[in-house]
């Protein structure tokens, strides 16, 4: 499965990246650094989501056993990811 869409900061701006990812059709949506020309548009709003994933992954890590990668099998790190949002949204 391929993602529809790449949202990234600007460390992922290089032209070797883009044309990666556009080889396989993949969109990106990633801000131009102040010295780079811009050739395509830039849609603010969907980078803008992208702070909200990047809060929810922070808030995850304040649980040391998923920051640390404590549990070593798929099923259990899945498990106490699941745990944990049960926690953070309650």
């Amino acid at each position: 499965m391929r993602p529809l869409r790449l949202v990234g900061d600007q460390g992922y701006t290089g032209r070797r990246i883009r044309n990666y990812f556009r080889r396989r059709g993949i969109r990106l949506t990633i801000p131009k650094l102040s010295n780079e020309p811009r050739r395509a548009p830039f849609n603010r709003e969907i980078y803008r989501q992208r702070n909200v994933v990047e809060r929810a992954i922070n808030r995850l890590k304040q649980f040391r056993r998923i920051a640390t990668r404590y549990e070593k099998l798929v099923a259990n790190y899945t498990t106490m990811i699941t745990i944990a949002s049960i926690l953070l949204w309650l």
